[in-house]
């Protein structure tokens, strides 16, 4: 078991799967204890990932938080992503990628449109539309995490954007501590060598074993 201080009571619940379409987001309710799994179907996948309580609108995921909390801009296994509260909302197990962004936000449309991406829809719209089906009302929109995306930071403060070394297959697994939905976007990020969208799947389950 990835870690987790107190096993859930509740009893175990079978594994789901929610296929994510290049250029579209999807969303997947997973419970505190089980493992989420993201996986990139295509080469060169980016999944903007995006949490939301399902206890207390208010509470989300925060990148920002994220990297306060874990004193750094880096993803890797054994680290704590928090809410906007700086509470733990999942750990980082499994991650046969290495190469994640914590810095850079979600594309618009309006943005992508500037850039020469006319008639794509932006992460935001995209996710914007699935928070409104599934009637959640969290105070604001946060950035995401972006999963696959290759991102370094330099020591003049520079952010470059690396070539994406994604393949297909590759994934993180995390175990959740608390009821969330999670809403991934595999649209275009705008961002040049990491802006071919890629399928993604995402999955849920008790154990790794079972994805």
């Amino acid at each position: 078991m990835l870690l987790l201080k107190e096993p859930p009571s509740r009893a175990p619940l079978c594994p789901q799967t929610v296929a994510v379409p290049a250029g579209e987001s999807r969303a997947i309710d997973v419970k505190a204890g089980q493992i989420l799994r993201i996986e990139a179907k295509e080469p060169g996948a980016v999944a903007s990932m995006f949490g939301f309580s399902r206890i207390n609108d208010d509470v989300y995921m925060s990148v920002h938080h994220t990297r306060v909390f874990s004193n750094s801009y880096v993803l890797q296994a054994g680290m704590r992503i928090v809410s906007n509260r700086r509470r733990a909302l999942m750990v980082l197990g499994k991650d046969s990628s290495g190469k994640h962004d914590l810095l850079l936000p979600a594309s618009t449309t309006a943005y992508l449109a500037e850039q020469g991406y006319a008639g794509l829809t932006g992460c935001i719209e995209s996710v914007g539309a699935v928070i409104q089906s599934l009637g959640l009302k969290p105070p604001k929109m946060p950035d995401p995490i972006n999963l696959f995306m290759h991102v370094t930071l330099h020591q003049d403060g520079r952010i470059e954007p690396l070539p994406n070394t994604t393949r297909a297959g590759d994934f993180v697994a995390c175990r959740v501590v608390t009821d969330m939905v999670f809403i991934v976007s595999a649209c275009c990020t705008g961002i040049p060598g990491n802006d071919v969208p890629g399928a993604l799947e995402l999955s849920a389950a008790e154990e790794l074993d079972q994805l």
